[in-house]
């Protein structure tokens, strides 16, 4: 039986350093039969080099088009934006299944070629929970750029926005940067940030946390419910679905924090987090969110005080406040791959924690993880426009 193939593509998404395949893994799946061809990436935290003796071999960048069509195109981010069908099996995040902008267009190249889509986000054990997932990393950098953002503002003029961040080589050089630039948000206010994380318990709500104790932001975690003496320098609240069920909102909470950090997994249409009307409170000092969860276009964002998405170029856009609102400046981070700026650690992270499901892509008709992910592709597909398949219906129906 010949070996099953994965086509490792280069990531093209400005500043998107991660890999789904790190040299540690592939090393792993060729021990165990794959023939595994990995795109030279310019891009990747990973140099060509480290695949070297891993038994892996180095492909010309892009050349998952030419590829043949057993192959399994293996990948992380959403593909370029064209238009050409698609004819391989993909294992990527596509970003299309929850009415994002543009989802028909992303999901109908597949069926147009008679490919098949298999997200991994949304790949889910025994038990309903994510096989594999980036969102401690991305709780963890989204709140570091938050706090970076915090302090930013303090020292700068309101008009220049926090600059363009590269990705760190390690954590360790992030949280030195982080404890710096707090310590100078600190010298400047006269005290710490207040932080809320909504979403706590959660991966990302975690990673959110923890960063803020690495960064000394640890001597008072305590829920909302709790009185503090007014010697506290910091609340740290950690909230989850015991404090967002407890009422809906928008949460007064929030806006008198100095820092939101958003961590849920948007799953259903709730009441919105923040509103426009929300920020006319003379108790403001919301002066930077970022929304983790980056639910940007979703109908149904909780935060819609935005609707575009940031970058590392651009890590932040501030928002237009009614005229009600006090001066203080507001700003969103909404960048939708946070982890890359822990590339190496975030990926090596993720990577182990899919191994088990990638040995299984040799036999995937037949694996319990990826069924599910086919079955759930084609749901998707039966809910494709009129015309998003370009005619091709004899290929839908035969993914019924």
């Amino acid at each position: 039986m010949p070996s099953t193939v994965l086509h490792v593509r280069a990531e093209t998404k400005p500043l998107e350093h991660r890999t789904a395949i790190p040299p540690s893994t592939a090393k792993k799946l060729v021990e165990a039969g794959y023939v595994v061809n990995v795109e030279r990436s310019p891009l990747s935290i990973f140099k060509d080099s480290e695949y070297e003796g891993t038994g892996a071999t180095l492909v010309p960048t892009g050349s998952w088009t030419d590829a043949p069509s057993d192959s399994i195109v293996v990948g992380l981010k959403e593909l370029p934006e064209e238009d050409f069908p698609l004819k391989h099996t993909h294992v990527q995040f596509a970003h299309c299944y929850k009415g994002q902008g543009g989802w028909d267009t992303v999901l109908g190249r597949f069926p147009r070629g008679g490919g098949t889509l298999l997200d991994l986000e949304f790949l889910e054990d025994e038990n309903g929970r994510r096989v594999a997932a980036f969102g401690y990393h991305a709780g963890f950098a989204g709140a570091a750029l938050a706090l970076m953002t915090w302090a930013w503002q303090l020292t700068h003029d309101k008009s220049q926005p926090l600059p363009g961040v590269t990705p760190y080589e390690n954590e360790g050089a992030l949280i030195k940067d982080i404890k710096d630039a707090v310590e100078q948000g600190r010298a400047k206010a006269g005290r710490l940030p207040q932080v809320l994380v909504i979403g706590a318990l959660g991966r990302c709500g975690r990673g959110a946390v923890e960063l803020c104790q690495k960064a000394g932001l640890d001597q008072i975690i305590v829920s909302h419910s709790h009185v503090l003496s007014q010697s506290a320098q910091l609340i740290l609240q950690k909230w989850d679905l015991p404090e967002t069920s407890a009422k809906p909102g928008p949460y007064q909470e929030i806006v008198e924090s100095d820092v939101f950090v958003n961590c849920i997994y948007l799953s259903a249409k709730i009441p919105p987090f923040i509103s426009p009307e929300s920020l006319t409170s003379p108790k403001r000092k919301l002066t930077v969110v970022c929304d983790v969860s980056c639910d940007t276009t979703n109908p149904h964002n909780p935060i819609p005080i935005y609707d575009i998405n940031t970058t590392f170029t651009e890590p932040t856009v501030p928002v237009h406040l009614p005229a009600e609102a006090n001066e203080l400046p507001l700003s969103v981070i909404s960048i939708d791959h946070l982890p890359s700026l822990l590339p190496r650690e975030a990926s090596e992270a993720f990577s182990a924690a899919l191994l088990p499901s990638l040995l299984q892509l040799n036999d995937w008709k037949q694996a319990r993880v990826w069924v599910q992910a086919e079955k759930l592709f084609k749901e998707k597909c039966k809910s494709l426009p009129e015309g998003a398949v370009d005619g091709h219906a004899e290929l839908l129906a035969s993914q019924s």
